[in-house]
């Protein structure tokens, strides 16, 4: 039963340790394949980087050269998504760990086990995660539908290349600032934790036992 046992933090009060909540399993769930995905997205943005030089260095088809400005930014910007991605859900892990870990540490010292409930703080980074997400991937899905109608021939996309160009890259610059915030966020979430982990232990010494069943 969720109590307000200590005056900074909200905590549940139980006989044994809570595992990770949702989004902590999550996060120990999905932090690799996000990193591997952005392991193989930057090198291809890397090898379409090569071919457009080479385009522009043996005068290719301007076609081709505006379509690959368009491919470059989503690959990489697909990368910058799924590694901050991998950062994000990785902080999630961590908080799982020291969650689970703590609990585990007073259950094994005959102790009521306290856990420390989700951070309001903690919600925030989660949703300002979930949005930089959206916003970056916004700005690729726009590249990459720019980029294939001048592929398909379209003139009119073609004389506008430039223009839409700037567009998406002012809204993956917006995806960007909302990530990063968002990774401070949770870290700062981590060092709420770490502090009531050590508030706990310096608890533990002055409380008495648990009564066994």
């Amino acid at each position: 039963m969720p109590v307000s046992a200590h005056p900074d933090f909200d905590v549940d009060i139980s006989a044994r340790a809570l595992g990770p909540n949702l989004p902590q399993r999550l996060g120990r769930r999905l932090w690799a394949p996000m990193l591997l995905m952005a392991m193989m997205a930057f090198p291809v943005g890397l090898i379409l980087g090569f071919v457009r030089s080479d385009l522009v260095a043996g005068n290719g088809s301007p076609a081709a050269i505006a379509a690959l400005d368009h491919f470059i930014p989503a690959v990489m910007f697909l990368g910058f998504a799924t590694v901050f991605a991998a950062i994000s859900f990785a902080i999630a892990r961590i908080l799982g760990v020291l969650r689970q870990g703590g609990g585990e540490v007073q259950q094994a010292a005959g102790h009521t086990v306290h856990t420390l409930r989700m951070q309001r703080i903690g919600w925030v980074f989660i949703s300002l995660m979930a949005m930089a997400m959206m916003i970056v991937l916004a700005g690729v899905a726009g590249h990459l539908i720019v980029g294939s109608s001048i592929t398909a021939g379209s003139a009119s996309l073609l004389a506008q290349s430039e223009t839409f160009g700037i567009w998406f890259e002012s809204v993956r610059r917006i995806g960007v600032a909302l990530y990063l915030v968002a990774i401070a966020l949770g870290l700062a979430t981590i060092i709420g934790a770490l502090r009531f982990q050590v508030f706990r232990l310096r608890e533990l010494p002055n409380e008495a036992p648990a009564p066994t069943r």
